[in-house]
């Protein structure tokens, strides 16, 4: 090939490439199609997650999101009411990107999922706008988990001890009192900020966790993201990550960050809706894959920062509907998470308050931030809870013959205690220290001449 044969071949490449680095955006495009909660769009083009508003000729404008494609048509998610929107409405589409914005200021605040005040205190002062995607960190720079969290509850200080940078999963039923426990957890928390994400609850409840629950002093140091459940699915999927976007500023800062988001099911519900729309093939009970997609991208965003930075230990309550617990976002979220902690509705039934059964919840980094002796503790603590549980029905019936097994009597004398120690007000804060000290009294010594628990009594 000759030299000038070089050269052209050289500049062709050259403005190709140019010219692929350009964006190829239209400015304009024609709302087409409205299914439900889903637009279409033609004659436009733009990225996944691209903003956009629509234009009405009567004069309504709203803004949407780009949530999908397919071929030459365009799929956007309103944020807001689609009512009075007529066909053929311009789509202004652009290079733009939904961000949060994060600052100090931002304390003390009540937003929306798109970053607006609901508290009626005016505009809040951002000092930056970070992704609502947040930022990957390589799992190797990440800080290990060697400190405890206090949380101001005793049964999860004591045996299920939660490590800074830890992310747990709330599993339970409707009612039983989950946001009581989140309440509980912001006010008394050792935590320098509180990020609470109140995603897809009844709009109720967001007041009632802010003004009942939450109170003056728990709000002063923490931000309150409400997406209720009249929101958007899209702006519940935002108020989520822009829950955890906030929560990753303070983190990055240096500050040891307690992120509580009720709920992780109106999350994955919420992308359900989107990939339904949108025409993603369900999967498990009507999930379409996406939703098994995002939510460890969600989730691995918590945690500790790169070391000596700051952390991010977060509570995730996850909705166990029937109280199944093989439900299918229970389940892929006990698989993602560090731990588990189960409030059973018998137990709220009866009037024991947390409602946490011990048996089925666990902390899977205690062995890594706890001493040896207190791990005994706490299998000695459930070893007794369980052995009298599994003989519960013929203790109950007077079936059992005292004497028969010393395991089985040991339970019976401490169950009581057991439960007692368990129990706590809503106004009662139990530290870290308190709450170890009361477990080391209580639990007796391992009795080495006792029986195995597995033997089964001797009835009457």
């Amino acid at each position: 090939m000759s030299n000038a044969n070089q050269i052209n071949w050289s500049e062709k490449l050259l403005q190709k490439s140019s010219q692929l680095q350009k964006p190829q955006f239209s400015v304009d495009g024609v709302l087409k199609r409205m299914v439900g909660l889903t637009l279409e769009a033609e004659g436009c083009q733009a990225p996944v997650g691209a903003r956009c508003n629509i234009i009405s000729s009567n004069g309504i404008e709203i803004e949407g999101e780009v949530v999908g494609f397919a071929g030459d048509k365009l799929y956007l998610m309103p944020t807001g009411d689609i009512q009075g929107l007529m066909p053929n409405a311009i789509v202004r589409t652009s290079n733009n990107v939904c961000q949060a914005k994060v600052g100090p200021k931002l304390l003390g605040r009540i937003i929306d999922g798109g970053g607006q005040p609901l508290d009626g205190k005016g505009n809040i002062e951002w000092e930056a706008q970070v992704p609502l995607t947040g930022k990957v960190i390589n799992p190797l720079h990440r800080e290990p988990i060697r400190e405890p969290l206090d949380v101001g509850v005793r049964a999860i200080n004591s045996i299920l001890t939660v490590g800074r940078g830890q992310r747990m999963g709330l599993f339970a039923g409707s009612g039983v009192g989950k946001s009581v426990l989140l309440g509980m957890m912001t006010k008394y928390t050792s935590a320098d900020i509180v990020v609470v994400g109140l995603i897809g609850e009844r709009g109720r409840e967001v007041k009632e966790f802010i003004e009942q629950i939450l109170g003056a002093a728990g709000l002063a140091r923490s931000v309150v993201i409400a997406a209720p459940a009249d929101a958007s699915p899209l702006m519940r999927l935002h108020g989520a990550m822009q829950a955890t976007s906030i929560a990753e500023y303070f983190r990055d800062q240096g500050k040891n960050v307690l992120l509580l988001m009720d709920s992780l099911t109106r999350y994955a519900q919420a992308q359900r809706e989107i990939g339904l729309a949108i025409g993603e093939p369900p999967t498990t009970k009507g999930y379409p894959p996406s939703v098994f997609a995002k939510l460890p991208t969600l989730v691995e965003r918590a945690g500790n920062g790169k070391i000596g930075g700051g952390s991010i230990t977060a509570f995730y309550t996850v909705l166990v509907e029937g109280d199944d617990q093989n439900d299918p976002i229970a389940d892929a979220a006990r698989a993602i998470l560090d731990g588990h902690i189960v409030l059973t509705r018998q137990l709220a039934d009866s009037g024991h308050y947390p409602a946490i059964d011990i048996e089925q919840s666990v902390s899977r980094v205690m062995t890594s931030i706890l001493k040896p002796e207190h791990i005994k503790k706490v299998q000695r603590f459930k070893s007794l809870s369980s052995i009298y549980r599994q003989n519960q029905d013929l203790i109950g019936v007077g079936a059992y013959q005292p004497g028969t097994d010393s395991n089985i009597d040991e339970a019976i004398n401490y169950y009581p205690q057991l439960m007692h120690f368990l129990r706590q007000d809503i106004n009662e804060k139990v530290g870290l220290q308190q709450a170890t000290a009361e477990l080391f009294n209580l639990v007796p010594e391992q009795n080495h001449e006792m029986v195995s628990a597995s033997q089964e009594p001797s009835a009457k």
